[in-house]
């Protein structure tokens, strides 16, 4: 698997990696979705999993040895720089936002990305080249396995710095997994309003633990990820669309509060939640709905359509 793109030569390439980090970096925001997903279906995966996986502890002695360009081409560095600037630009600049749309229109947010994810499934599982049992059981599993970990209860805790560091890690081995969302794990594990928070405070003490954790997280993954990939490619690719399918029981926009589990220090309230069904809807609210929907169904179309790579060479 060849970490570079020699394609990507022009500034118009490298705007449109940077277009996918924002796409990336707005989709771990919001509880229920994957940034991998986006990586995935945009057709940078592989590069991406190839290019963090080739990061390792040998790398320091090029940095002393002033080895800089051999060791950026080595690291596939303009690859993971502009992309890591469009996820940086979209959680700066879109956390408010997002924060802001979760409180006040969370179902319409939530009808987006449920059109988002589900029009990307079959854009993933169309590169199952192998349609057999063991890639039937392995998609089988992958919706299982998210369906049931959409399903866990809330942590009730207040997070320490070693606790978000932890929760960081833990959470980025999920963001580079399509359909596993590292928000909706920062929401299990209670660390999710307080990552939001110090983000939007400029709290720098815990983004930098947070940081540190992501990045422990994603050098240890992705290494394994990546060698999983490269020697079963057909089952891990039906595992991952299963990951999708399973992930749409997080993402299903209609939710009603069962029981209070937790009260923050700050006034929050955390309950555990109920699928529903939508009764109520008005012939308007229902045209917003499908709006929403299909617009996120849309957005993955044009992004897959115009995607520079497919998801696996």
């Amino acid at each position: 698997m060849d970490k570079t793109d020699p394609k990507r030569t022009s500034l118009r390439d490298y705007f449109g990696l940077y277009l996918r980090g924002i796409a990336m970096g707005a989709a771990d925001l919001v509880p229920g979705v994957s940034g991998g997903t986006i990586a995935l279906i945009t057709g940078i995966y592989d590069e991406l999993l190839g290019s963090i996986s080739a990061i390792h502890p040998k790398m320091i002695s090029k940095v002393f040895k002033g080895e800089w360009k051999a060791l950026w081409k080595e690291m596939n560095g303009n690859f993971l720089a502009v992309l890591a600037l469009g996820i940086g630009t979209s959680i700066v600049g879109l956390s408010n936002l997002l924060h802001h749309l979760l409180e006040e229109y969370s179902t319409l947010l939530y009808c987006f990305f449920f059109g988002l994810v589900s029009a990307s499934i079959p854009f993933v599982g169309r590169e199952i080249k192998v349609k057999n049992g063991k890639a039937a059981i392995a998609f089988v599993l992958g919706s299982v396995i998210a369906f049931g970990i959409s399903s866990l209860p809330v942590a009730q805790t207040e997070p320490s710095l070693l606790y978000l560091f932890a929760a960081g890690a833990v959470a980025a081995c999920a963001m580079i997994l399509p359909g596993i969302s590292g928000s909706f794990i920062l929401l299990l594990l209670g660390a999710y309003a307080t990552i939001i928070g110090a983000v939007k405070s400029f709290d720098l003490v815990r983004i930098a633990i947070i940081g540190s954790g992501v990045i422990t997280g994603l050098l240890l993954f992705s290494k394994l990820l990546k060698w999983t990939l490269e020697r079963y490619y057909n089952v891990l690719l039906a595992l991952l669309t299963g990951f999708l399918f399973g992930s749409l029981r997080a993402i299903w926009p209609w939710k009603e509060n069962v029981e209070l589990l937790y009260t923050h220090s700050d006034g929050r309230e955390t309950w555990s939640e109920a699928l529903t069904w939508p009764v109520d809807l008005t012939a308007e609210s229902m045209g917003l709905v499908l709006a929403c929907a299909i617009l996120g169904a849309a957005i993955v179309t044009l992004m897959n359509r115009f995607s520079s790579q497919p998801i696996h060479d």
